[in-house]
C-alpha cells in the first residue's frame, strides 16, 4: 500500500511516500529554517504563505522520487494537528484536494504519533508496546504506546516544551536557529558541572516536568555576566544545560518504563537527535536492561515519511476523515 504523506505543521513542507508503514519511497523536505532566522524563530504567516508555495511542486517530487504514477497511490495522509494553526490548514486543505481529486482515502495523523512511527522506519521489528519520550520544540511527553494507534500520555511538561528552551537560549546567546543543533555542537567537550542549573519536581506527579525555571535561570546567567563583563565559559554552559535537560526527562521515562514494564523504550521528536539525551539513554538502558530505539538523526526533526508510515497503521484501524476534516492548533494524542 502506496500512501502519499504530508507535513506542513510548523515551518518546514515537506511530502512523502511510504510504502506498508516501513518502506520509505521518497521523502522530500522544503525547509524555512534561513528565512525565520532572521527573526529568532518561526513567523506563522510566512511559514504559511512559504507553504502554500511549495506544497503542491513538493507533493509531484515526492510522487515523482518514489518512481510511482499517481494512479498508484492508495491513501493521503496528512497532519491535521498540532501545529501553527495556518501552517496546519495548508497541508489538510491540499491533502483533501488531491484525496478527491484521485479518489483517494483521506487520513487525519496527529503530528506526535507520527514522531513516534518514525521509529518504525529506522526499526522495522519494533512494535507496540513500548514507552516513547516525545521531546520537540512543541512537545515533550512520554507516552504509552499500547498500540499503533492506541496511546496515552503518562506525563509531560507542565509549561516550556525542553525543545523551546533550546531554541530561546540559543537565540540570546546569539548562536544560530533552531537552537537544538548549535548548543549541542557547542556542549561538546565542556565542563557540565560547571554551572549549577535547576531542575524542577512536580510534587504529586513523579513524571511530570518543568522547563520555565531552567529558561529563566539560564538566561539570567547569560544576562547576569553581560551586565558584569565577565566572560561565561560557553561550552561548560550548553554542557551544564544539555545535562540539566537530560537529567529531567531520563528519570522520568526509565521510571514510566518500570511502571509499564514494557522493556522497551523509544525516542522521538527534534531534541531526540540531542547527542547527550541519547548518550545518557543508552547507559540508563545498559543498566535497566531496557531495550532502547534511537530514530535516525534525519527522521528526528518534521518529515512526512513519519506521517506516512503512521498513516498506514491510522488507515488500517479506520480512521479516515471526511471533506470536513479541520486542522487543530492543539490536540490531545490519545484522540489521534
Amino acid at each position: 500500500m502506496n500512501i502519499l504523506a504530508i507535513e506542513s505543521s510548523c515551518d518546514d513542507t515537506a511530502a512523502a511516500v511510504v510504502k506498508d508503514g516501513r518502506t520509505v519511497l521518497s521523502n522530500c523536505v522544503s525547509s524555512q529554517i534561513e528565512m525565520h532566522a532572521v527573526y529568532g524563530g518561526v513567523v506563522p504567516e510566512i511559514a504559511s504563505r512559504k507553504h502554500i508555495e511549495a506544497v503542491s511542486a513538493l507533493a509531484d517530487r515526492a510522487v515523482r522520487e518514489a518512481g510511482l504514477a499517481k494512479t498508484d497511490l492508495d491513501a493521503v495522509a496528512v497532519t491535521y494537528a498540532p501545529g501553527l494553526i495556518g501552517a496546519v490548514l495548508v497541508g489538510v486543505n491540499f491533502a483533501k484536494g488531491a484525496a478527491m481529486a484521485l479518489g483517494l482515502p483521506l487520513v487525519p495523523v496527529h503530528h506526535v504519533r507520527g514522531h513516534i512511527a518514525a521509529n518504525y522506519i529506522t526499526h522495522p521489528g519494533l512494535e507496540p508496546p513500548f514507552v516513547c519520550l516525545c521531546v520537540s520544540g512543541g512537545t515533550t511527553a512520554i507516552v504509552d504506546v499500547k498500540s499503533y494507534t492506541k496511546m496515552s500520555v503518562l506525563g509531560g511538561t507542565r509549561d516550556d516544551a525542553a525543545g523551546e528552551c533550546f531554541d530561546k537560549v540559543a537565540r540570546v546567546l546569539g548562536i544560530g536557529y533552531p537552537g537544538g543543533g548549535p548548543m549541542d555542537r557547542l556542549a561538546h567537550g565542556g565542563d557540565d558541572s560547571k554551572y549549577d542549573l535547576p531542575i524542577a519536581h512536580v510534587s504529586g506527579a513523579e513524571l511530570d516536568m518543568s522547563f520555565s525555571g531552567l529558561k529563566t535561570a539560564s538566561l539570567n546567567l547569560i544576562h547576569n555576566s553581560e551586565q558584569k563583563g565577565e566572560a561565561l565559559d560557553l561550552p561548560a554552559f550548553a554542557a551544564s544545560f544539555g545535562r540539566a535537560v537530560s537529567d529531567s526527562l531520563i528519570p522520568r521515562v526509565m521510571a514510566a518504563a518500570r511502571r509499564t514494564g514494557y522493556g522497551k523504550i523509544a525516542v522521538a521528536g527534534g531534541v531526540a537527535a540531542n547527542s547527550r539525551i541519547r548518550s545518557d539513554l543508552q547507559t540508563a538502558c545498559v543498566q535497566s536492561g531496557d531495550k532502547l530505539f534511537l530514530p535516525e538523526l534525519n527522521y528526528c526533526g518534521d518529515n512526512a515519511a513519519m506521517i506516512g508510515c503512521q498513516g498506514f497503521y491510522e488507515l488500517q484501524a479506520g480512521h479516515t476523515a471526511g471533506w470536513d476534516l479541520n486542522a487543530y492548533a492543539t490536540r490531545d494524542i490519545a484522540l489521534g
